[in-house]
């Protein structure tokens, strides 16, 4: 049989990279050049020229890192960043470390000293692979620039199959110069015998956790970050309306039910609503959707769902039994795994009776009525809590990134998100994260509100992005929530520290951030009443380019409810009065109907057994 004969080209490692790139659909990267990275960046200077791929020119490389990362949260696609060797790629960790802990799909690109150089201590050489390797999915390190077409294509197919994540690519100058034969490889082509991600969960597991489902009473469907990454959103909602199940997420988990919706809890763990806390405290079956029992989420582990049966639904198998023992593990990908339980219960039928869970979402609502999330409003002083709540009102479809602080939990509370629309470093807590992510999910979705929550501390951490926003017209809204502290850090101080503020008071050199935005050549503005804040945010929405607001609020409040440090959910502090709830330790279930009582009663008064 004769051979079809394949056109080789003679090029340049680095056009073999931007080739593999656009064949992989990349048409954004976020960046920052330095000298052992120029050959790739010459080679970008002519694909931009020929359209179809764009730069944008960060400030420092942390904000690629994170752009990228706000990019592939809005979209589900694989973020792309560059940077040069040394600082340049050291300055890339804390980004490629916050993807890989909340399980983001990037390609990070580095330069590095020619191959000849590498072991010398050459000028701005580090071992980015050897530092970044417990904080990447996978690393490579090109050593022949015909590999470049066959790792770019790896990189791309590891860091969005299975658990996603970020893949580390360094590049040495001298193989982004180097000519050679070049023969592009097909995206979705490689093959990786040792890397082969289960999909489908096992028929009997799913079986199992079917027969569980079907005779809860007391069920919590608590559902994290994978069910975002699997684009399982409409699955979540077909089980949780099938079988009457309330629903709680995670930080990570917010957009993946709608927060409208009756059955929805909110979020749950360390300033979750006390409803979620509550029901995941007395619930009879715990079933766990792409979540990985974060201990913000559990507070005191073995008080956790203590008498719940659990399923846990993962991708990971590492995940699956590394904290919590599930009665019944299911190994797959979550999206794929519910559709197959939702199609098992319609064939088999279903048996369950609408009411099972009528007392059970009652008890939920009752407390859903004496335990709300509170908006204070003060006389003379705009409370943080009423100014998300009113940013959410007037862009109740926006995409919303965050900081991290107590303006992050406000914003979790408060605001109500759609699928992919809530973007927050949730496992690692990077403070400065939130504007570098609100500028990569704008360049995503051009045409959608893209609004960050920040705080005047952590705005302080990546303030220069001002910089790119302003270059490249990205449309971002800021909004600092500016309470002069770091606020977390002050609360925690006040609460469990006897008031000793040590390095969290910001107030004394806190820039003046309206003339900040104004050097940027970026729209800025103060807010200080509330007679000021509804038309300052419809006039902030109404601009066309970005706007950096900063908005005064009360210095001394605190985010509750909160989960003290070793202790279990149900003990919250900063519910309301009276109706305060004692501590989960002082308090039985009736083994009869699961009542909660406390241990002075003698009998149940549900049900009147006796305890």
């Amino acid at each position: 049989m004769q051979l079809q004969s394949v056109a080789v080209k003679r090029v340049t490692g680095a056009f073999a990279l931007i080739d593999s790139l656009r064949r992989h659909g990349v048409t954004d990267i976020f960046g920052y050049p330095g000298g052992a990275i120029l050959p790739i960046y010459d080679e970008l200077y002519r694909a931009e020229a020929a359209g179809g791929i764009r730069h944008i020119l960060v400030r420092h490389e942390q904000g690629a890192a994170h752009a990228a990362d706000g990019y592939a949260r809005a979209t589900g696609k694989v973020g792309v960043c560059f940077a040069t060797s040394g600082p340049g790629a050291t300055n890339l960790v804390t980004g490629m470390a916050t993807a890989h802990m909340d399980s983001i799909p990037m390609v990070v690109v580095t330069g590095q000293v020619p191959r000849r150089a590498i072991g010398s201590d050459a000028f701005q050489e580090t071992d980015i692979y050897g530092i970044t390797l417990p904080i990447v999915k996978h690393s490579y390190v090109v050593r022949d620039p015909r590999d470049m077409a066959r790792i770019i294509a790896e990189a791309f197919y590891i860091a969005s199959t299975g658990r996603p994540g970020p893949v580390l690519v360094d590049i040495p100058k001298d193989v982004g110069a180097e000519e050679f034969d070049y023969l592009p490889v097909d995206p979705g082509s490689v093959r990786l015998p040792g890397y082969r991600p289960t999909l489908k969960g096992n028929p009997r597991q799913i079986g199992q956790a079917l027969k569980l489902i079907r005779k809860a009473e007391r069920p919590l469907l608590y559902v994290g970050g994978g069910a975002i990454s699997a684009n399982a959103h409409a699955e979540v909602t077909e089980l949780a309306e099938r079988f009457n199940l309330p629903v709680t997420t995670t930080l990570m988990g917010i957009g993946a039910f709608d927060e409208h919706h009756p059955l929805s809890v909110g979020m749950l763990g360390m300033h979750g609503t006390a409803y979620a806390n509550f029901s995941v405290t007395e619930c009879d079956l715990l079933i766990a959707v792409g979540a990985r029992f974060d201990d913000r989420v559990t507070g005191k582990l073995d008080e956790f769902a203590s008498r719940a049966k659990v399923i846990h639904i993962d991708i990971d198998p590492a995940e699956v039994a590394k904290v919590r023992m599930p009665d019944v593990p299911i190994v797959g990908d979550v999206r794929q795994v519910l559709i197959d339980l939702l199609h098992r219960s319609t064939e088999e039928g279903d048996p369950t009776n609408p009411d099972q869970t009528k007392s059970w979402l009652q008890r939920i609502d009752r407390w859903r009525t004496d335990y709300p999330l509170e908006v204070p409003q003060y006389p003379n002083k705009l409370s943080p809590q009423e100014v998300i709540v009113e940013v959410g009102r007037q862009a109740p479809n926006a995409y919303y990134t965050t900081d991290v602080g107590q303006h992050q939990m406000w914003a979790a509370q408060f605001l109500k998100n759609g699928p992919r629309r809530w973007i927050s470093s949730a496992g690692l807590g990077t403070m400065g994260f939130g504007l570098p992510a609100a500028m990569g999910a704008k360049v995503a979705v051009p045409d959608e509100e893209v609004i960050c929550i920040s705080g005047d501390s952590s705005f302080q951490m990546n303030l220069q992005e001002l910089a790119t926003l302003a270059q490249h017209r990205i449309n971002v809204k800021t909004v600092i929530i500016n309470n002069g502290w770091q606020g977390m850090v002050r609360q925690w101080q006040e609460a469990f520290y006897d008031e000793r503020y040590s390095s969290s008071n910001m107030e004394v050199g806190m820039p003046d951030f309206v003339k900040l935005a104004e050097a940027f050549g970026v729209k800025g503005m103060l807010v200080q009443s509330r007679d000021e804040l509804s038309a300052a945010i419809a006039e902030m929405l109404a601009h066309r380019g970005p706007v950096l607001m900063d908005v005064r609020v009360n210095r001394h409040e605190n985010c509750y409810p909160m989960v003290p440090n070793g202790h279990s959910n149900a003990q919250m502090i900063g519910l309301p009065e009276p109706k305060k709830l004692e501590p989960a330790i002082e308090l039985v279930y009736c083994g009869n109907c699961g009542a909660k009582n406390v241990i002075s009663n003698k009998f149940c008064p549900d049900c009147g057994t006796k305890l």
